[in-house]
């Protein structure tokens, strides 16, 4: 009988450049190898998790979230030294090896965990250059300013990677200092074996450190793709980070393909049965779950006295009454009603406070702002100004905006006149502060050109000859990758390396390139 397992330390390729399968396809792969649970650990990201919980939902997998960190932990005899700027898309074979550097992975037990792992990122990612990240040791020692509670991480379990050629002291100084800032119970030592010559060195420093540091071992994988097929793709992933061909990336690249979800028979001969009954116990502790999540909004848009559905009330009459100076129509009273009363049922009134006081404010400056889109079906988003749609002179059906059958928030679009734009970022985070606001990012994805241009350059091919077929490549092929557009650039589509150029390009495309800035969508 096999043994139930839960992968522990898996990166998608939200961790850009560094691993080889998309979010849904590790969730899939883990509920045929019939996985108890699989953790998603982008480094010192969770960006993937959210189409991971999708797919997880649908399959009925058990979804821990997480990520990876990497930081400079204090060494006996040397104090604390410092942080490591990691790259963002940083994880090639040896990380951290013979270096002072530890390797985490964090895995949020609780609503609690999620917001304070959250934070940690936010915080290690905002102290350094765009696309990499500088997390401190001071930080879950509860020194950082305007959050002392991540002190220890509540709510967050911790793995400790060591690495086979770590001195044993360096080892057991990490395991001491996750030990003292998490606690036993809340952190163990993970062992990766992948088939590499130093697998019995670290499995003998892992066991060594455990007995002198009292945690416990559990087994990892270190996932890098749901396939072993995926290794070419992500070898070219990787000379495409360091900006090499494969031919010229030599031990930056994985050794083997063992980096892969693997069936529970191969891990049952390669771990001690404890490990990896541990895995599943560990999952067990880690029960947060996206669905625990809601729209949470600023609390100090209501004033004093009111309550949420008092103040909207309010503000809806009053706006009610400019913009009928001779009495509000019946039949728009009734609709104003309706949508209050359907509003407080689901509780949306602080949106649209949050949503009308941004507006009432850009207006007040003289700056050009309108709704959009399915919140003009709204008399109440009329009243507050917020759109131009007269419900007495248009016929407005309020359900296609917010519906109780739908149950999910309404979605309400302002355009603001872009030269004015930045104004509003900025009155927002005045109002609301740094630590509370934030643009959101969007994702650049991989399309057939820049595929096609990053596949060749990690074959080796020359940058002219990349640039000619790229540039044959026309907006009307879609995203099929054509023989012909090949032998229009001189290439025979028959050889080898065409055909691997090929095969590995319609794997890329629509994996996520980088995070870009969004134009205007703000938290």
């Amino acid at each position: 009988m096999l043994p139930p397992y839960a992968e522990l330390h898996c990166r998608s390729n939200f961790s850009f450049l560094s691993a080889a399968s998309h979010p849904e396809e590790l969730v899939s792969r883990a509920a045929q190898l019939g996985y108890a649970a699989l953790a998603i650990t982008d480094e010192c990201s969770l960006a993937g998790v959210v189409r991971a919980h999708g797919a997880a939902r649908q399959l009925g997998v058990h979804l821990v979230v997480g990520a990876e960190m990497q930081l400079t932990l204090p060494v006996a005899g040397r104090g604390a030294l410092g942080g490591v700027g990691a790259a963002g898309a940083a994880g090639a074979a040896g990380d951290g090896e013979g270096a002072p550097h530890a390797r985490l992975v964090l895995l949020a037990q609780s609503r609690r965990g999620y917001g304070n792992l959250s934070q940690w990122i936010t915080v290690a990612r905002r102290r350094a250059a765009k696309g990499r990240y500088l997390a401190h040791p001071s930080d879950v020692e509860g020194k950082v300013p305007n959050a002392p509670y991540l002190a220890g991480l509540p709510g967050c379990f911790a793995l400790l990677l060591p690495a086979a050629t770590q001195p044993f002291e360096l080892a057991f100084a990490h395991a001491m200092w996750l030990a003292t800032w998490f606690g036993p119970e809340r952190c163990a030592i993970a062992v990766e074996l992948l088939h590499r010559v130093d697998d019995d060195q670290l499995v003998d420093l892992a066991q060594r450190v455990a007995r002198a540091s009292g945690l416990a071992l559990v087994a990892a994988g270190g996932v890098r793709m749901h396939l072993r097929s995926r290794k070419p793709l992500h070898d070219a992933l990787v000379a495409t980070r360091l900006a090499l061909p494969v031919a010229q990336c030599g031990f930056a690249l994985e050794p083997n393909a063992e980096a892969h979800l693997r069936s529970r028979g191969r891990l049952q001969a390669l771990y001690p049965p404890e490990w990896l009954a541990r895995t599943v116990a560990i999952a067990g502790q880690c029960a947060f779950s996206l669905d625990e999540l809601r729209y949470e909004y600023p609390r100090e848009i209501v004033p004093d006295g009111h309550t949420p559905a008092s103040h909207l009330r309010a503000l809806t009459e009053a706006g009610a009454r400019k913009r009928y100076p001779d009495g509000l129509p019946d039949a728009v009273r009734a609709l104003v009603e309706h949508e209050l009363a359907l509003i407080a049922q689901l509780q949306y009134e602080p949106y649209f406070l949050t949503v009308a006081d941004i507006v009432h404010w850009a207006q007040a400056q003289g700056i050009l702002c309108q709704g959009r889109g399915s919140a003009a079906n709204s008399a109440v988003c009329y009243c507050l100004g917020v759109t131009e749609v007269d419900p007495a002179r248009m016929n407005m059906l309020f359900e296609r905006f917010i519906s109780a059958e739908r149950n999910e928030p309404p979605d309400i679009d302002v355009d603001f006149e872009h030269q004015r734009r930045e104004e509003v970022i900025q009155y927002l985070y005045a109002k609301y502060g740094r630590e509370r606001t934030a643009l959101t990012a969007a994702i650049a994805t991989y399309r057939p050109r820049s595929a096609l241009r990053d596949v060749g350059r990690a074959l080796g091919i020359e940058p002219q000859r990349v640039d000619l077929l790229t540039r044959n490549q026309q907006w009307w092929d879609g995203r099929n990758i054509r023989t012909d557009r090949f032998v229009e650039a001189g290439f025979d589509p028959e050889s080898r390396t065409v055909q691997q150029w090929m095969r590995l390009t319609q794997q890329l495309m629509g994996f996520p390139r980088h995070l870009s800035q969004h134009s205007g969508g703000f938290v």
